[in-house]
């Protein structure tokens, strides 16, 4: 069955990866493969996408949507922290072109069957490579109260994060907290209600949510060595463009594109450059594009959307 998945601001994508033909391109989040059709579209005749995923079931779906193209591409069951390594199997040292949408897919929160959403009642996991071994049941009836807290305020920026954590150590005393229904139960029992919006503008079980999947896959910290490996594998004049959806993503995101385009950081009164920090990349995008009104109409999972852009210099 198809992964059915609107991708996000495609045409902004492909204007801020100046798609053309002839060259290569890296999708390192294939997902529903709608960013990659895009991209194969404008980058023929002879040119070459390299398509990553670390969800198999988006790995297998981008095999059939995009089985038509057959040799303009080759697929990549991993994570896209390892960008340099899979491309260093295709003898591939330069790209022109790399895509990241750090976005859940409609398919993981509505048929994965692995708890990333709180309107279904399925087993605690969210990993998005189902050969992970940590999964969200683990953290969540395993980590110590002060663990927890720390999880849900620094991922989710929970402001009640820590009487929610006090109220799961206490429930899974009783017994085994399995569920996305039992954990959505403690965590709106957590909150006053008075603090609970109503009409309720997100669930209150949002941000406990979005902590424990971006925990369970290491988000953070593999979107930092992943942007590391970047600059380095983009021809002069290559292209870098990030899909967020939260502050946290964003934010790291800024600073590193800020950082690789201003170079040297040696304080003014040092006579010469010693930190030997290159000046690699300029900005495309001073601050980050968000989806027009229409789009968000047709798609609400992309009213969330930042788009930031850099080149290589």
């Amino acid at each position: 069955m198809a992964i059915h998945h609107i991708p996000v601001m495609v045409n902004e994508v492909i204007q801020h990866l100046n798609v053309r033909p002839g060259k290569i391109y890296v999708d390192c989040t294939l997902g529903g493969a709608g960013h990659s059709r895009a991209i194969i579209d404008r980058m023929k005749p002879g040119g070459f996408l390299v398509g990553i995923d670390q969800d198999k079931d988006a790995v297998n779906n981008a095999k059939k949507v995009l089985s038509a193209y057959g040799s303009e591409i080759t697929l990549f069951h991993d994570n896209f922290v390892n960008i340099k390594s899979v491309l260093t199997q295709l003898n591939i040292h330069k790209v022109d072109g790399i895509l990241a949408d750090l976005g859940i897919s409609l398919h993981q929160l509505a048929q994965s069957g692995r708890g990333f959403t709180f309107q279904k009642d399925e087993p605690l996991d969210m990993r998005m490579d189902s050969n992970s071994v940590l999964t969200a049941g683990d953290i969540v009836n395993t980590a110590d109260e002060k663990e927890l807290a720390g999880i849900f305020f620094r991922y989710g920026e929970e402001r009640w994060s820590r009487r929610i954590a006090s109220n799961i150590v206490k429930a899974r005393k009783v017994k085994a907290i399995k569920s996305s229904f039992e954990l959505v139960r403690i965590v709106s029992d957590s909150i006053p209600k008075k603090f609970i919006s109503k009409p309720q503008r997100i669930h209150p079980a949002t941000r406990v949510f979005m902590a424990l999947r971006i925990a369970v896959n290491h988000e953070l910290e593999r979107l930092e060595s992943f942007l590391d490996a970047t600059a380095d594998i983009l021809n002069p004049g290559g292209r870098l463009c990030i899909l967020s959806f939260h502050s946290l993503e964003d934010r790291i995101v800024k600073h590193w594109i800020k950082a690789l385009a201003r170079g040297c950081t040696c304080p003014p009164i040092f006579p010469q450059c010693i930190c030997r920090s290159e000046k690699k990349l300029r900005f495309l995008t001073k601050k980050p594009v968000r989806p027009t009104e229409q789009e968000v109409e047709l798609n609400p999972m992309a009213r969330s959307t930042r788009l930031r852009a850099a080149e290589r210099i």
